[in-house]
């Protein structure tokens, strides 16, 4: 065996090792390095950039969602917090008489509003001296207005009153309480108050038309609201000014009323209701040239400007909306029918005694056996026109009242408007339904339409279509009746005024027919009556048509001729002078000469 000296080597290193370390004895031995498997490090790397790429990836994927699926309802939310829509408003359109008079006009006023949200948020409430303050310019008590704002607290737009005047709206601008604020909201103005009110009418308080005028044009008086779409940050600002919608201006309405006639037929219409303790009463002065409507007024009327507690019946215009039988006022067309058909002569005398039709007899006023046809319009007798019409087939008359525009409606576009009632497609007639027809019994018709029957007969069987707007002349019509027939029976009106005096015009020519028709109430005749005059001037050259309606006179008198032919007078002559239309009558010289003869000896004594 073989043996080694391991004790010996072993010895040596020990030594080597001692001398070796002893110098650096006070130094720290350094940590043996940490070798790391290279499979280890790899598998770590390679995870790590799995995570990484799909971290990528999902957000790539999210932006693409975002971007494509989602965008729409993401960008409407950041919309909702950054874009604003500011309106400009447009104003109402006037409406103007023939001359440029204002009849209606928006008036510059304010809306206050509030904003519940930012009131609650900035504690706006507890300022209970400011807020007294709005309360009483507002007209209401603290605890309304306080609770008005408490009970809707999400909303963002609350309006506490509406329409306030300019000192009113500055002193709630001075109070600058937060959430408080003013919007423009102009109100609508009548500057002739009752004088046309039914005729214009009114609007709602947001400016839309209710009644009259203010609603049958109500589309060319709005007009159309503009607006401007901005983009704006946090603080109001405008960072971004996107889109503009043009505003469309509101269009102004030109009437063919004459404010100065308004007035005046509004006043002695009102004044001859008083006068006669009547029910109401209507005026229609009606342009025959043009068909063109100078002035409509009824009485009594109401504030358009203040309609609080005013009664509904009050607000109607009777001038359309109102049918009457128009009694002896009709006459004039029968005998021109008579006249156009042949079934009389200008000249014949007619047979007016006792009369009786179907059992029952047909009174006058003022019998007389006989009469020609210019005493038939006269004395205004039934018997007479009666006659006359059962000569004729029914449709003759019919047709003549048709082309003088009863039955149908004026197409004037108001509201409310009535066609009354003609019948005229009535296939059987009694003999006694063609008598009264006659004397205007048995159809109705609003005194508009009594306005453009006689504006026929003073164009001379023109007829010209009514306008409510302002036309520019010549306006031609349709021929309906003979000129020649038409101008004798407007000479016969002309007597007729001549006859009852109360409708004559200093100066000028005029021609009337009165009329007085018994009102019907439930289906049944009660005593009560409708006083009606129409009539035509000047006689030479007709301009005007005239009708004047006072229901249910109760001062004692009710005969057209006694109620309503003063009114017609006082009227008529004011728009012929008013409008400088020239005297037409022969001047008559009213100074009676006196001659006195003084004895010789008297007058060497005077001397």
């Amino acid at each position: 065996m073989v043996k080694f000296n391991s004790s010996k080597k072993l010895n040596k290193s020990k030594k080597t090792i001692r001398k070796l370390a002893a110098p650096t004895a006070a130094f720290k031995a350094n940590k043996p390095k940490m070798v790391f498997e290279k499979c280890f490090l790899r598998s770590r790397y390679l995870i790590a950039s799995c995570f990484i790429f799909l971290g990528l990836g999902a957000l790539v994927a999210r932006a693409a969602y975002v971007q494509s699926v989602n965008s729409d309802t993401l960008s409407g939310e950041a919309d909702k917090r950054s874009l604003r829509k500011d309106e400009i408003l447009s104003v109402r359109g006037s409406i103007l008489d023939r001359n440029g008079q204002l009849l209606s006009v928006s008036v510059p006023m304010n809306a206050v509003v509030a904003d519940p949200r930012t009131i609650l948020k900035e504690g706006s409430l507890s300022d209970k001296e400011r807020v007294k303050a709005l309360a009483e310019v507002l007209g209401l008590s603290y605890s309304e207005l306080v609770k008005k704002i408490e009970k809707n607290p999400k909303s963002g737009f609350l309006y506490l009153a509406r329409q306030v005047e300019a000192g009113k709206a500055q002193y709630v601008r001075d109070l600058k309480i937060k959430g408080i604020g003013l919007e423009n909201e102009p109100r609508r103005f009548y500057p002739r108050v009752e004088e046309a009110a039914h005729l214009i009418g009114y609007t709602d308080i947001d400016g839309n038309g209710i009644e009259g005028i203010e609603k049958s044009f109500n589309s060319l008086l709005v007009g159309k609201d503009g607006s401007r779409l901005v983009r704006k940050d946090k603080r109001g600002n405008v960072v971004e000014h996107i889109a503009d919608q043009e505003k469309y201006d509101a269009q102004d309405v030109t009437l063919s009323i004459d404010e100065k006639l308004q007035s005046m037929v509004y006043r002695e219409i009102k004044k001859a209701v008083a006068e006669n303790n009547a029910e109401s009463g209507t005026a229609v002065l009606v342009d025959v040239r043009t068909g063109e409507v100078l002035a409509m007024a009824n009485a009594p009327s109401y504030n358009p400007n203040n309609r609080d507690g005013v009664k509904a019946e009050l607000m109607r215009n009777r001038a359309i909306t109102d049918v009457f039988e128009p009694g002896s006022t009709v006459k004039p067309f029968v005998v021109l029918t008579a006249l156009q058909r042949g079934a009389a002569r200008r000249n014949e005398i007619i047979n007016t005694g006792s009369f009786t039709v179907s059992g029952k007899e047909i009174v006058d006023v003022a019998p007389r056996p006989q009469q020609t046809l210019d005493e038939i319009l006269i004395n205004s007798s039934n018997r007479g026109v009666s006659r006359l019409a059962l000569r004729m087939p029914p449709s003759a008359l019919m047709d003549t009242y048709q082309a003088a525009g009863l039955g149908k409606p004026t197409d004037l576009g108001l509201i409310g408007e009535q066609a009354g009632l003609l019948n005229a497609n009535r296939k059987r007639w009694a003999d006694i339904d063609r008598a009264t027809v006659a004397y205007g019994y048995g159809i109705t018709a609003t005194p508009l339409q009594m306005a453009r029957a006689y504006a026929t007969l003073g164009s001379f069987g023109i007829y010209r279509p009514l306008s409510i707007t302002k036309v520019d002349p010549p306006v031609i019509g349709q021929r309906v009746f003979s000129e020649k027939i038409t101008k004798d029976i407007v000479g016969m009106l002309e007597k007729v005024a001549i006859k009852n005096k109360r409708a004559m015009v200093d100066g000028y020519r005029v021609g009337v027919k009165t009329g007085t028709a018994r009102k019907i109430e439930n289906g049944r005749y009660v005593n009560k009556y409708v006083a009606f005059t129409a009539g035509i001037a000047p006689i030479s050259d007709p301009r005007y048509a005239l009708v004047i309606l006072i229901n249910d006179p109760k001062a004692g008198q009710y005969y057209g001729g006694a109620v309503s032919a003063p009114v017609f007078s006082s009227i008529m002559g004011y728009a012929l002078r008013a409008n400088g239309v020239a005297p037409d009558a022969e001047p008559t010289d009213k100074t009676a000469k006196r001659t006195v003869r003084i004895a010789p000896h008297r007058a060497e004594r005077a001397n």
